[in-house]
């Protein structure tokens, strides 16, 4: 994707952030979905009119939406070779609906069974993060670079999800902690695009789906992050089995974060 095509999606995803997203302010209504998660009338409009306004930019590609139902979700990823947006309409869905200022729209293009550009937009802080493979990542349009990260596990500050994580290691976690403290947010997207901003340096994850983790495993990537699954696997796979996600702001840091997790 070139820089030129990076800008017009990120500017189509903020424009239609915007539309349906309103100021965090008070509780929305929502109502859960068959596996228990929160659902909103923003989900569905959000992941409509970027389904809409994408085929009309992109004509050949093809949509899988987090708010489409599962065979359709295979049906699109088993496509073939043609371009597939994955998308995350709002990420965060839980915060949005307590009104909880941390949420996200997420928008990543795989090709050839690769991620090659992603865009998170934060309409609260109107933070909006983009990457292209090869070509690095910004955050509202400045570099993205490796910026300077502890040296050690015990300077750190990590996000970490306790909720989805094997019991040995959140208990291990919680009574003998490695870094310096700890913080969850619960928005995906947006916790790849901190941790690539350097507002965090360590991160764990154990159950992400494809689109939670598409767009910003790149930004990461992109800014010079690096991040493997708990069984050190690349994290992204063309797959909508859930994958875990162990990620650091560098290179050496993800290395002694990698040790310290193997000796679970």
């Amino acid at each position: 994707m070139t820089p030129e095509s990076l800008q017009d999606l990120a500017d189509l995803v903020r424009e239609i952030a915007h539309r349906h997203l309103s100021p965090p302010a008070q509780p929305r209504p929502a109502r859960r979905k068959a596996d228990g998660s929160l659902v909103t009338r923003a989900d569905h409009l959000i992941q409509a009119d970027l389904g809409r306004a994408l085929q009309e930019r992109w004509p050949r590609s093809i949509l899988l939406g987090e708010e489409m139902a599962p065979a359709a979700q295979l049906r699109a990823l088993e496509a073939g070779e043609r371009d597939l947006w994955c998308i995350d309409p709002l990420d965060g869905t839980s915060n949005y609906c307590a009104g909880l200022p941390y949420y996200a729209v997420s928008v990543a293009l795989l090709r050839e069974g690769r991620v090659a550009a992603g865009v998170v937009y934060d309409p609260v802080r109107r933070e909006c993060f983009t990457a292209a493979q090869g070509l690095g990542a910004w955050c509202n349009g400045q570099p993205l670079e490796a910026v300077p990260a502890p040296s050690h596990l015990a300077d750190a500050l990590a996000l970490v999800d306790f909720k989805r994580l094997p019991v040995a290691l959140a208990t291990r976690l919680a009574t003998h902690p490695p870094y310096r403290s700890q913080r969850s947010f619960g928005a995906v997207a947006l916790d790849w695009c901190w941790l690539a901003l350097g507002r965090c340096q360590l991160y764990l994850h154990g159950r992400q789906r494809l689109w939670d983790y598409a767009a910003g495993s790149l930004i990461l990537a992109e800014a010079g992050g690096r991040a493997a699954t708990l069984e050190g696997e690349d994290v992204f796979r063309p797959t909508l089995t859930p994958r875990s996600v162990a990620a650091a702001s560098s290179p050496a840091l993800f290395r002694e974060w990698r040790r310290w997790l193997g000796e679970d």
